[in-house]
């Protein structure tokens, strides 16, 4: 640590920006570095972003998306998060501090973050020891299924931030806490320097060979990835790339590897019918399969309603029950506003000579 920094808040970070910034300043300080909301991405822990998605907005070359349901999901959350501090401060008996701002690792200036609480123990009424950290979650019971918040140890998420935070202030104390429904839950982290190292590290490499670098990283497989590279480049109709013999032979490897992997999703995908068909078939006229004590399966009618075998079967009835709603004219729009038709199809991939 630089022996001539004298203006740290904690024991190993400094005050980038304060608390309450407009989001477009915020935004900016942001793409200084990383961020704890950052890291589970980079390391293909965030089902909603990746790398690809981390190196375009640092870089300045992510449109912001927000849409209307997680920017409510967002707000709602940061509400929130006072009730969970002060919730988990009644339980603990910790003293909890609010954030001040975007803090910044002393030493690696592109360690960012924006920890939701300081946490720190009181002795005679005064603080003591050097803190902690506090990440603050909110969920409902729907969400946090994925995550199992109701396991002996915190999701992977929120506890990589907790450590990130750990990572740049230099505390070694982490919670997370959760208000999921009607329900709390906290949990301690066991401060762990090999992981935070390896954390630090790898998301080190990323920003100096990536992001400063200007090398995308390879874009993964979330399907967030996918939907952003379906928006991400504004394309003309049949415009056309040539590649270099470096470029052809890779692209013939990648290639080669999807027919292969497609031939053997056909070959699984007719093993697993079989195996379905037969299980249907043991059950006959009953839907659900019993042993001893348990329940081995089930092939109930609770899956799609079939309404075009219902017309068939029964017109009349169908007819009774026949209510019009308003579509949007795709043919029309096609047809009296092709640009803006185009702009909003999918990009479909499509390999000469594939029987897919």
């Amino acid at each position: 640590m630089s022996s001539q920094v004298t203006d740290l808040l904690t024991p190993t970070a400094r005050l980038l920006a304060p608390a309450g910034l407009p989001r477009d300043e915020w935004l900016e300080v942001r793409r200084q570095g990383i961020g704890g909301s950052d890291v589970a991405a980079i390391l293909g822990m965030d089902k909603r972003r990746g790398p690809l998605h981390v190196y375009l907005d640092k870089r300045g070359e992510l449109e912001e998306r927000r849409e209307p349901k997680l920017d409510r999901s967002a707000r709602r959350g940061q509400k929130l998060e006072s009730l969970v501090a002060e919730l988990f401060a009644e339980e603990t008996g910790l003293t909890v501090a609010d954030s001040p701002g975007t803090l910044q690792h002393v030493d690696h200036p592109w360690m960012l973050v924006n920890i939701d609480r300081a946490v720190f123990e009181q002795q005679g009424g005064e603080l003591c020891g050097d803190g902690g950290v506090l990440e603050c979650k909110t969920r409902t019971w729907r969400s946090a299924r994925s995550e199992d918040w109701r396991g002996e140890e915190p999701p992977d998420g929120p506890a990589i931030q907790a450590f990130w935070g750990d990572a740049v202030t230099g505390y070694r104390k982490a919670w997370v806490a959760g208000l999921v429904d009607d329900d709390f839950v906290w949990f301690q982290l066991q401060y762990d320097q090999e992981l935070i190292d390896h954390m630090v590290e790898m998301v080190g490499n990323f920003w100096h060979n990536h992001v400063l670098a200007g090398v995308p990283p390879e874009p993964g497989d979330l399907d967030a990835t996918d939907e952003l590279l379906s928006h991400l480049w504004e394309v003309k109709a049949d415009s056309m790339r040539f590649f270099s013999p470096e470029e052809v032979a890779e692209a013939d490897k990648l290639i080669a590897r999807r027919r292969e992997l497609l031939d053997e999703r056909k070959t699984l995908k007719r093993e697993l019918g079989e195996i379905e068909n037969k299980l249907k078939a043991r059950l006959g006229d009953a839907e659900i399969a019993l042993a001893p004590g348990r329940e081995l399966y089930s092939w109930k009618r609770n899956g799609n309603f079939a309404p075009k075998r219902f017309r068939e079967a029964h017109p009349r009835l169908a007819a009774q029950y026949q209510k019009r709603i308003d579509v949007l004219d795709v043919d029309a729009l096609k047809t009296h506003q092709p640009d803006k038709h185009r702009a909003f199809r999918a990009r479909v991939l499509r390999v000469p000579g594939s029987s897919e």
